[in-house]
């Protein structure tokens, strides 16, 4: 089930929505078997998060110009921003604890 906390982002609001503070966005596509194989440690990041790093998902196959921005040839994707500024690139399946370092890096 997904989190209600997770924010759906599009090519019309994706740059105003990763200016907000410190923003974990998941580039997918429904037919993605390892995007629907890490969308609940997304969606668990989403709730432990919650206040403090806005977690949000893209879909590539809806919204192509925003992955080809970034240069997501590979999905899952996952991008961290920080006042708007790209700072880390997550490509493929990863753990849990590998995106909390990842986060928590840019948290202080």
């Amino acid at each position: 089930m997904a989190s209600d906390k997770v924010k759906t982002l599009t090519d019309s609001d994706f740059d105003a929505e990763v200016k907000q503070g410190v923003v974990l966005v998941d580039f997918w596509a429904p037919w993605c078997a390892p995007c629907r194989r890490i969308a609940p440690t997304v969606d668990q990041l989403a709730e432990d998060y919650d206040g403090r790093v806005t977690v949000a998902k893209v879909n590539i196959d809806e919204n192509p110009t925003t992955p080809n921005k970034f240069f997501v040839r590979g999905i899952p994707t996952l991008l961290l921003f920080k006042g708007g500024e790209l700072k880390e690139t997550i490509v493929g399946l990863a753990n849990k604890d590998d995106l909390v370092r990842v986060i928590d890096r840019h948290l202080a």
